[in-house]
């Protein structure tokens, strides 16, 4: 079977367009997929040049496929059926190693016709090494690296005002943008690169806060099956979901210049991206962290499982519903429709999710994810939400660890674990109350930002969800909620 390659797959070419920090299955099945399908439908003219931002030995490169790889979109459509489609990406023109190919990676900084640069290098990835010199082939972060790019472009091109990049990171941290841009700024001062430079990357390049989602799984399990299917190889074959969201706060350039409107209404142009972060953490990430003790101590072990149990999935979205929705600050269809998008990606069907995978700091998870709603819910009713005080409770009934002869693994912080070793044995020892235990959860103030014990009633209602959860099981005390 031929391995993909431009000889035997011949179709169009783009120029390069586009700086790609990173090669992994994210960008190649989130921003290269969508690029492509610009490229093909609405005559963007944009191929991808791959940097890869770290200096690691590999046996093998996107070179060796001449760019190409195929990418398989599989999940549950709006219309709830199951799809399954496959595209062969050719956006992306070649790989550059910069420790072996310095004098390339710095050669795309004279190109003129190079404007866009996306990034997705972990969250650990923007960051400042203070060892790191102007001087050094390449600089170790990544943030080094286009600084070292920017300084390069702007000598060459004299500083010209329309030679600056629009920069587009999408790592899973607030204000990427921002903080790419600083970083940036401070490798010049770090390196006592001229004031005028930093005014050029003020004015004339423009840093993005963007919110990045779809879940990418990689190389299929059965890929030799779809290899066969395909008639190539495909090292690079690359699986995700059917669903995606990318939100992009900054100028307008890069929405008239990439035509990103055209692509879907979860691509939006926003003025402000936090209300849509808001949104991600209260209802996806929230629904996660309330789902998994819920379902776990019911005897379920994955999220597509949990969400074709009723009462599981009702209790997911009446909480989404009536208890999360109504303290978000955007417009409620929206917000319904992202709901339902959500329930959707929980039951595709080429996705296993185990819940202990994602059980992992249940704690802060909770107080992240939950806590802003559950106080919220409470300013606006004046009670407390039954669904998410429930899902407090079953997180405290889950870090027992064990129910009915059956144990699993704890992770979290250390104090947490050994606080709650030492609280559910007092409990089954008769020495400590479910009130006492759950006060003791409640009331630690470094954890919550506020002893919660001093709202009122608050850990009255988790106290009661936890004595039905000891007394009946997880599923009875389920089925009594209002």
């Amino acid at each position: 079977m031929k391995r993909l390659n431009r000889h035997d797959f011949p179709g169009a070419v783009y120029r390069d367009r586009v700086i790609q920090f990173g090669e992994g299955n994210f960008l190649r099945a989130f921003i290269d997929w969508q690029i492509d399908w610009l490229n093909e439908h609405q005559g963007t003219d944009a191929g991808i040049v791959v940097v890869r931002p770290r200096n690691r030995e590999v046996s093998d490169s996107l070179n060796q496929q001449d760019g190409l790889y195929t990418t398989l979109i599989r999940g549950l459509n709006d219309q709830g059926e199951q799809v399954s489609e496959t595209r062969l990406i050719r956006s992306l023109n070649r790989e550059i190693q910069p420790w072996q190919q310095f004098g390339e990676f710095m050669a795309l900084a004279r190109n003129p016709d190079l404007r866009m640069v996306f990034s997705n290098t972990t969250e650990a990835g923007i960051a400042f090494v203070g060892t790191d010199q102007l001087t050094d082939q390449p600089a170790s972060s990544f943030p080094g690296k286009l600084t070292q790019l920017l300084w390069a472009r702007y000598s060459h091109f004299n500083g010209a005002s329309d030679r600056g990049w629009l920069v587009v990171p999408c790592e899973l941290i607030e204000h990427n943008g921002d903080t790419l841009r600083d970083l940036v700024l401070r490798y010049a001062d770090q390196w006592h690169l001229p004031s005028e430079f930093k005014t050029w990357v003020h004015q004339h390049c423009a840093f993005y806060n963007t919110l990045v989602d779809r879940i990418v799984t990689g190389f299929p399990a059965e890929s030799e099956q779809l290899q066969r299917e395909l008639g190539y190889e495909d090292r690079y074959l690359v699986a995700g979901e059917v669903y995606y969201q990318f939100v992009i706060q900054g100028p307008s350039a890069l929405f008239n210049e990439l035509k990103l409107a055209a692509l879907s209404p979860q691509v939006r142009h926003v003025d402000d991206i936090a209300p849509y972060k808001a949104q991600k953490v209260a209802i996806l990430n929230g629904a996660h962290t309330a789902m998994v003790p819920v379902a776990f101590l019911a005897g379920i072990e994955s999220v597509g499982e949990a969400m074709a149990d009723p009462a599981i999935a009702g209790f997911v979205d009446n909480l989404l519903r009536h208890e999360v929705i109504p303290t978000l600050d955007l417009p409620a269809d929206e917000l319904h429709a992202f709901a339902d998008a959500v329930q959707r990606r929980f039951r595709n069907p080429f996705i296993r999710h185990a819940l202990l995978s994602i059980a992992l700091n249940g704690m802060t998870k909770f107080r992240t994810r939950l806590l802003t709603p559950l106080l919220a819910a409470h300013q606006q009713t004046g009670e407390w939400p039954t669904h998410i005080t429930f899902a407090l409770a079953a997180l405290i009934a889950f870090y027992r660890g064990e129910s009915a002869g059956k144990s699993w693994p704890l992770q979290d912080e250390p104090q947490w674990l050994q606080r709650y070793a030492d609280a559910w044995k007092a409990l089954d020892a008769d020495q400590l109350s479910p009130q006492q235990l759950v006060n003791g959860v409640l009331s630690d103030a470094q954890h919550w930002g506020e002893d919660l014990t001093r709202q009122p009633g608050l850990a009255a209602a988790v106290t009661q969800h936890l004595q039905n959860i000891i007394a009946h099981g997880m599923r009875e005390a389920l089925s009594q909620l209002r």
